[in-house]
């Protein structure tokens, strides 16, 4: 494994989160503190990459690696994404993520029959149904604090993994793949591995669907599609618009690029629109260089990552609600004017 491309990586991604812990430090966004650990995270497992290439793989660099990269990094940086949406109904799309990722974890048990996986796929199964029972609760109730609960289950699923990595006791074999040296996560046992698509599928379904929400919400629209989400309503009629509405902000978020593209060249395009999509990019470019890597195809894991730290940088920059201006962390001293958000919500 080559040492240049996970060094540089780390660099960016632990750059990227020193600079949004000093946003965080004097805005106080709770979002920020969130992609900040999650870039941390990012960094930390591209660094245990870069010293294990430039010496060997240790019992420790393992475990670091396999917990910061494998596991929490996706999560962090999809709360951020939720808590940069709180006071809107995306609480809703966060439940699903829960769900899904309840359903994925059970599944990935189902195909891959990890050894010592036990009863863990279930427990993931009702954990993730429980958390999206109640973010969708009190989405629905208009409970301003849903990104809390969605909080504690990140949280939670990191007290949870720290506790099984520092714990786990490693399987036989190597730390690489012997083929193409990169690292692999083989040697973990089954109950730890099913954490990763538990926490990996709530992080990037929470950037998909926040990109494509963040889109629709801050671009100007063209309403060919109406619904109404209004708890007023019956039950059942809320159910159905529910279910309508995911049709509705699709076809209407295609029929009102033309309007999102002239805000674009005019420069009054809100900056959440470009940023979400670039950060879900980003991110969804890592998960797939490591699903790549958990499947035996490690050749592009390496590159994988570098692109999706060049992707996540780009997109946090591109936020003004990140970046209200470019400064060296921790001092005054700013590269720029302070920004102001010229696009309004649509």
């Amino acid at each position: 494994m080559s040492t240049a491309l996970p060094a540089v990586t780390a660099v960016l991604a632990l750059g990227l989160s020193i600079a949004l812990f000093d946003q965080w430090r004097r805005r106080r966004g709770s979002f920020q503190l969130a992609w900040a650990i999650g870039m941390g995270f990012f960094g930390i497992g591209s660094a245990c990459e870069a010293i294990a290439a430039s010496g060997a793989w240790s019992d420790l660099l393992y475990r670091a690696w396999y917990l910061s990269g494998a596991v929490l990094t996706p999560a962090w940086l999809g709360l951020g994404t939720a808590l940069l949406l709180a006071k809107t109904r995306f609480g809703y799309a966060y439940a699903v993520c829960f769900l899904l990722a309840g359903v994925f974890t059970i599944l990935t048990q189902a195909k891959y029959a990890y050894p010592e996986s036990g009863s863990a796929g279930f427990l993931y199964l009702i954990s993730g149904i429980a958390l999206a029972v109640a973010i969708f609760t009190a989405t629905y109730f208009g409970v301003q604090g849903w990104p809390r609960i969605a909080a504690f289950g990140v949280v939670l699923g990191t007290v949870l993994g720290l506790g099984l990595v520092a714990s786990a006791t490693l399987l036989p074999g190597s730390f690489v793949d012997t083929a193409t040296g990169e690292p692999t996560a083989a040697l973990f046992p089954g109950y730890l591995r099913l954490l990763t698509p538990f926490m990996n599928v709530t992080g990037a379904f929470s950037l998909l669907f926040g990109a494509i929400f963040s889109a629709y919400v801050f671009m100007p629209k063209r309403r060919v599609l109406d619904y109404s989400l209004d708890t007023n309503q019956p039950f059942d009629h809320f159910l159905f618009n529910l279910a309508i509405g995911v049709v509705a902000i699709a076809v209407n978020l295609v029929a009102s690029l033309p309007r999102a593209f002239r805000a674009w060249r005019a420069g009054t395009l809100n900056s959440r629109v470009p940023a979400t999509v670039l950060i879900a990019i980003g991110a969804f470019v890592a998960a797939a260089g490591d699903t790549l890597n958990r499947v035996g195809i490690t050749s592009p894991f390496a590159i994988a990552k570098l692109i999706a730290a060049v992707l996540l940088v780009w997109g946090f920059l591109v936020s003004v609600d990140a970046f209200r201006d470019i400064r060296i962390p921790f001092t005054s001293i700013r590269l720029g004017e302070e920004r102001e958000e010229r696009g309004s919500a649509g």
